[in-house]
């Protein structure tokens, strides 16, 4: 049963400022201007434009006689309950950052960790952009609103009929030592239905303390029956060198992470059939043979691909490709996709 629908604003990692992780979310059920949860926010105003210039009617259609300005990106933003975001980088909040002060309609909560609201507060401080968020629920001069998401195993409502668990994932090192950022498992709570997006995030085999494990243990109980959408980057082309990820997937690594999630599923159903604590998770060797078909029923969406300005096709299709040739030998089940801008998915 699909419980959400999604328009990819942005979906790339850079440079193209055009074209940055922005999603726009709502229960399947309910209509967009019932309102709507921004998912990322590295694009928005601009690039929703081209979107609607491009196909007016993707939010679903609208009376012919219809005022054109009544439906605009200011008006869809003006929807938008919340924004929730995995970290504080630039390309995953940079609209919003610009379009603070502009936003229309009721006020508006950032969900995200601790240290992701922490850190949009010195953009936000005055001097690099004028204070326009608050973390006081009841100050009436502010439209933006902080509310931080602990990594604590639990859901937390943050939209009618949406809850959202946070697990905490590494994107690499900078000067004051691991920067982490997060994994969302978005829940729609009268079906129970969920799906996984992730940040910015490295691969386990290279993170100083891999995190992604935690994750895929999290989420094999639940593959494919609750959980069968998974959004993770790919942000480099294959043949990138290991030290020059930056806290970033390319495809064998994004394989690689594939692969122990198939793992994980495969024991997470043994286990079921077996008797508590009789199948001891460290001494376990999973064939390949063991794998196939694992992820059958599991649709995977690459994105946070980085232009290069060098190919003829999009950046994002080129490594889909890589992984796609990569993923076959394994022979996992698993459907491996590309989130395009403009694209509207259901979940």
């Amino acid at each position: 049963m699909a419980a959400f629908d999604m328009l990819v604003v942005g979906s790339g990692g850079g440079p193209d400022e055009s074209n940055l992780s922005a999603y726009l979310l709502k229960p399947r059920q309910a209509a967009w201007n019932d309102g709507i949860i921004a998912l990322e926010a590295g694009s928005g105003l601009g690039a929703l434009r081209h979107i609607m210039k491009r196909d007016p009617n993707v939010f679903g259609e609208h009376p012919t006689d219809a005022n054109p300005t009544s439906f605009t990106p200011l008006t869809v933003y003006a929807n938008v309950k919340c924004f929730l975001l995995t970290h504080a980088h630039l390309d995953h909040i940079g609209s919003l950052v610009m379009a603070a002060g502009t936003l229309g309609g009721a006020r508006k909560r950032i969900y995200g960790s601790a240290q992701t609201l922490s850190d949009l507060e010195t953009i936000f401080s005055g001097r690099i952009w004028p204070k326009l968020a608050t973390y006081d629920e009841n100050n009436p001069l502010f439209q933006l609103v902080y509310h931080a998401l602990r990594a604590d195993d639990k859901y937390e409502v943050i939209f009618p009929d949406i809850s959202v668990r946070l697990m905490t994932v590494s994107h690499g090192m900078n000067d004051s030592g691991q920067y982490d950022g997060a994994c969302f498992f978005i829940r729609h709570d009268p079906t129970n239905q969920e799906f996984i997006f992730f940040g910015d995030v490295e691969p386990d085999s290279i993170s100083v303390e891999p995190k992604n494990i935690a994750v895929w243990r999290a989420a094999a109980p639940k593959i494919p029956h609750v959980i069968s959408t998974i959004f993770i980057e790919c942000s480099y082309q294959a043949g990138r060198p290991d030290g020059q990820l930056w806290g970033h997937l390319s495809p064998v690594h994004l394989v690689q992470e594939l692969v122990t999630l198939a793992t994980e599923v495969v024991i997470a159903r043994k286990e079921r059939r077996s008797c508590p604590g009789s199948w001891p998770r460290k001494k376990q060797r999973m064939s390949p043979e063991a794998l196939h078909g694992a992820l059958e029923g599991v649709k995977v969406y690459i994105m946070h691909c980085k232009e290069q300005f060098a190919t003829e096709r999009p950046i994002n299709h080129v490594i889909g490709d890589q992984c796609r040739e990569l993923l076959a030998p394994h022979q996992l089940g698993v459907e491996l996709l590309t989130a395009d801008q403009g694209m509207r998915i259901v979940i």
